[in-house]
Parts: C-alpha cells; structure tokens; sequence
C-alpha cells in the first residue's frame, strides 16, 4: 500500500512538473515561430527581439511604462483565477473593468471631487460597482441555472455601450467623444516611473495566493471548484461561494478599471477604454495554471511584449502585428500543451517513463 501510494505521488510530481514546464516551453517556441516570420520578411529577428527588450526593459521609465501596461492585465487575470477556481467561467472581466472606470469617472465628475477624496471614493466607488456587475450573472446562475459563458459575454456589451453613453452624453468634454481628464490631484502618484497601481496589484495578488491556499475560505473556494457535489456532501454553502466568488472576481477587476482611469494617460473614458482586457485575463489565467503569482509574472511578460513592439517595429520595420501573432502563440501553445498532459495516453506516457527510470536503478 505504501510503495502504491509513493509510485502515485511520483507520478504527480512529474505532471506537475512538465504543468510547469509547459507554459516556458509555449513561449520559447512562439518566440522561434515568430523569429521564422521575422527571417521570411528579410529582417533579423536577433535584432528584432534585442529591440523589443530595450523598448520594454532599456531603463527605468521603459519598465514603468511596460508595468503599466501590464497592470489592468494583472487585474483581469486575478479576476479570471479567482473565477475560476470556485468552478466558475467568468467572461465578464472586460465589462466589470469598464463599469469600475465607469463607477469611478460618475463618482468624480458626478460629485466633483478634487484631491484625495476623489482618489479614494473613485476607488471604493469602482470596486463596489465591478463587484455588482460580477453579481448579476452570479444571481442569475444559482437562481435560474443560466450559463454563467453567455451572460458574462452579454453584460460585456451592455458595460461597452453604458460607458459610451457616459463619455458622449454625460459628462463629454466639449462635445468630443471623451470624458474630461481626471484632476490631477486625484490621480494615483507615481513610484519609481509607474503610478502605485502597479504595487497595489502585485500586493492584491500575494494577498489572493494567500487567500485561496492559506485559509479555510480559500479551501472551500477551491473544493467547490474541484466538486460541487462533495463539497455540497461536507456541508460547504456552494450557492454562497459561486455567489462569492462571481463578487470577488468582479470587485477585482472593477479595481482594475478604476486604477486604470485614475493612474494612467489619458485620465479619461474614451472609445477603446478596457477594450480586450478581459479576454486577455482569461488567457493569462489559463497559462498560469491559475496561480496567483504566476498570473502576475505572465502579465509582466504580456507587458514587455506590448511595449517593445513599438520599439521592435521602428528598429528593424515589422508590424506590430508580430507581437500580436507571438502572444496567440503562446496561447495556444500553452493550453494545448497542459490539455495534452491531462490525456489518459499521455498520463500513461508519463508513467510508464517513472517504471522505466525505477528499473534502471534497481539494476544499477
């Protein structure tokens, strides 16, 4: 029994190892697909890449930048992990983003707040209302059993167009499609060339990790997830986790669509604003294998690759598009590659190279 159990507990110990490994492996080979592209377009993709590192990481106002770049995709991505964990598929992220910048441009404007108390209210203001936006589609999933995929998709739509009607009929900036800028008092103060938001969701994510895998909430989120059934069997109020958890993760990602208006240019709601975001979230929540800290450091790697496109583009002259085929990549290759993992062949695979190597040291 015990020699079973220890086989078990090593087999798992290389799946989750090559889990692990999957995600570096997924962006090493996007970055030689997207090095072949780079060649077949006649440009020198050891430049191209050299670039793109001194556009996103070259000094300390390019890494603030690439921070900041990479901070709303911190947000989403937790949002998405904390979604997901509970059992739960949050597509939602984009829209709980747009009404927390929404929630926070009505508190400032609305009220005309200046200073601090813009600052903080904004921000309380753009939790509150993400967490709602995450609750609707959570009512509607423990009340009526609706796919939580469709209505999250749909709510999106329904935040686009209310932030549109916001920055073109209530508070437009002299007719044009934007909101005024957020007063420069109430906007978050800068830290080493990134605005403090960025600090805020590396903390939030420490502080998610530590939720969900250091405390008896967090077990019940993840057992919930895993089975509803046993968790429901141990006496756990699902209903009220799924519920929870739909709040949770829209609060965070509603906390992201307020640090973005408050912390980073243009200060302001416009067409585009949080667009792309949420799905973004969803992929870097896979890659990290929903991991807290993992999600953070792929949104870093998101960041970098966003900002030194620009740099790689005017250096060596290929689109930005690139970078764009680069990052799909690492999608794809990322997900595949963990859903190979989970297949019975190659869980078999995995196995019968553990029996083997045992061998070999039971004749040496």
């Amino acid at each position: 029994m015990t020699k079973s159990k220890h086989t078990l507990s090593a087999e798992e110990r290389r799946e989750k190892t090559l889990m692990v490994l999957t995600p570096v492996a997924s962006v090493l080979l996007a970055l030689i697909v997207g090095a072949i592209i780079i060649a077949c377009l006649g440009k020198n993709p050891l430049q191209g890449y050299a670039a793109l590192l001194q556009g996103s990481l070259g000094d300390l106002p390019k890494i603030g930048k690439t921070l900041e770049r990479a901070c709303p995709l911190i947000f989403t991505g937790l949002a998405a992990v904390f979604a997901y964990k509970c059992g739960v598929f949050n597509l939602g992220g984009e829209g709980q983003f747009i009404m927390g910048g929404c929630a926070t441009a009505l508190t400032v404007f609305g009220l005309g707040l200046t200073g601090p108390a813009a600052l903080a209210l904004g921000l309380i203001a753009g939790i509150v209302v993400g967490g709602i936006w995450g609750l609707l589609p959570g009512i509607m999933k423990i009340t009526r059993g609706l796919n939580e995929m469709i209505t999250t998709i749909m709510l999106n739509y329904v935040a686009m167009y209310f932030m549109e009607f916001v920055f073109k009929n209530l508070f437009s900036d002299q007719g044009l499609p934007k909101t005024p800028a957020i007063p420069k008092d109430g906007r978050l103060p800068e830290l080493l060339s990134a605005h403090i938001g960025v600090l805020m969701a590396i903390i939030l994510g420490i502080v998610i990790w530590y939720v969900l895998f250091r405390t008896s909430f967090g077990f019940k989120i993840r057992a919930t997830g895993m089975n509803q059934t046993a968790a429901r069997v141990n006496g756990f109020p699902v209903r009220r986790l799924v519920l929870l958890s739909f709040v949770i993760s829209g609060a965070i990602a509603g906390m992201g669509g307020s640090i973005e208006l408050l912390g980073k240019a243009p200060y302001r709601l416009a067409d585009g604003f949080g667009s792309g975001f949420g799905f973004d979230g969803v992929a870097i929540a896979l890659i990290a294998q929903l991991n807290p800290i993992a999600a953070i450091v792929v949104a870093i790697l998101f960041g970098i690759l966003s900002t030194g496109g620009t740099m790689m583009q005017s250096v060596i002259g290929v689109p930005t598009a690139i970078i764009d085929i680069t990052r799909g990549l690492i999608i794809i290759f990322a997900v595949a590659g963990m859903a190979m993992i989970k297949l019975p062949a190659i869980k078999a695979f995995i196995a019968s190279i553990g029996s083997k190597s045992k061998k070999v040291e039971a004749n040496a």
